[in-house]
């Protein structure tokens, strides 16, 4: 493991402006406007070597409307950081700033579970990938 300060860092730069290889945008702008930050740190009680880590992004990070713009950026490839053990989301708070770009679904959950005959459980959507151990046969 590495120190909770080092692994706060490092998941709100992974999960904002941080890279493994140079990218030739970097000099155009200074990527402090868009730098996730970790704020504040606390063990978890009870637990050895547990820490939750509070993040901050700049709402500039993120286009506006964009529910999958926002998701990927803040849990996309933070969760494959090897140098954790573990890495879970606990909470989101989204400034009313920002929610308030967003234009909301064209129609509400039962047209959708009317399309897709499916009543009485969540319903649920993600990219099957490969390496999942998936076969495009039964999944495609």
């Amino acid at each position: 493991g590495v120190p909770p300060e080092e692994a706060g860092a490092a998941v709100a730069a992974e999960s904002s402006t941080g890279t493994w290889t140079t990218v030739w945008t970097d000099g155009l702008t200074s990527l402090d406007r868009y730098k996730g930050r970790c704020y504040h740190i606390e063990p978890v009680t009870g637990e050895e070597n547990q820490y939750i880590c509070y993040v901050a992004y700049p709402l500039d990070l993120f286009e506006e409307g964009s529910v999958t713009n926002m998701f990927t950026s803040i849990v996309g490839n933070v969760f494959g950081f090897k140098a954790l053990r573990a890495l879970r989301l606990e909470d989101l708070r989204i400034p009313v700033a920002y929610v308030k770009t967003f234009q909301g679904p064209p129609h509400g959950i039962q047209v959708e579970r009317d399309k897709l005959n499916k009543y009485g459980r969540p319903l649920l959507g993600c990219t099957i990938k490969p390496k999942l151990g998936l076969s495009a046969k039964n999944y495609g």
